[in-house]
């Protein structure tokens, strides 16, 4: 049985129960997302933090098996209320990242695991990177969508909401490879074992 962390549901809850969104995908993330990943062929793909579903449902429609896992349950009613086109069913599953059974996941290993504008929310990240690890097939693309911090005008009160540089370094160390690209506040990054 899945064990949720009261921390995280505690914090993401309420922000997803009184309708609050988050960053939609464009046409520009999308086409980087294809570039970078490119058609799924059936193979297993598992979107962390997936919210309202989108990035879940684009991976369907690249012909990933997908599965949406967030911690809130607003979350996840959200994205399962959402038609995602013919043919494509991605799974959604109530998941803590962090702290629940990996073992309770439908697969044992994803050739895809996106992680978009979660990581800079990670506490233990060393951990989180760990588990994402374990969790990827080899060959596989661990893609992460994060602001990074400073990129904002000094004015704004979110100036340093992004991750620091100490925490990109510690993202991007030990892959054999390490893809980016950036998109105004946000670096997109496409990681292989």
């Amino acid at each position: 049985m899945t064990t949720t962390s009261t921390a995280a549901a505690t914090y993401w809850e309420p922000l997803w129960s009184e309708g609050r969104r988050y960053r939609q995908l464009d046409d520009t993330e999308n086409q980087l997302l294809e570039d970078h990943l490119g058609p799924g062929r059936a193979r297993p793909a598992l979107d962390i933090g997936s919210g309202d579903g989108a990035l879940a449902r684009r991976l369907a429609q690249l012909g990933y098996r997908t599965t949406g896992i967030d911690c809130s349950p607003t979350a996840i009613a959200l994205a399962a209320t959402q038609d995602p086109g013919p043919g494509i069913v991605p799974v959604w599953q109530r998941m803590d990242i962090t702290t629940d059974d990996l073992g309770t996941l439908p697969e044992p290993a994803y050739a895809v695991i996106t992680c978009r504008l979660v990581y800079r929310w990670i506490d233990d990240k060393a951990a989180f990177l760990n588990r994402v690890r374990h969790l990827l097939a080899p060959g596989g693309t661990f893609w992460v969508v994060t602001e990074i911090a400073g990129r904002r005008p000094a004015t704004d009160p979110l100036q340093n909401l992004g991750i620091t540089p100490a925490q990109a370094e510690l993202l991007t160390a030990g892959w054999s490879a390490v893809h980016t690209a950036d998109l105004d506040v946000l670096r997109y990054y496409a990681l292989r074992p």
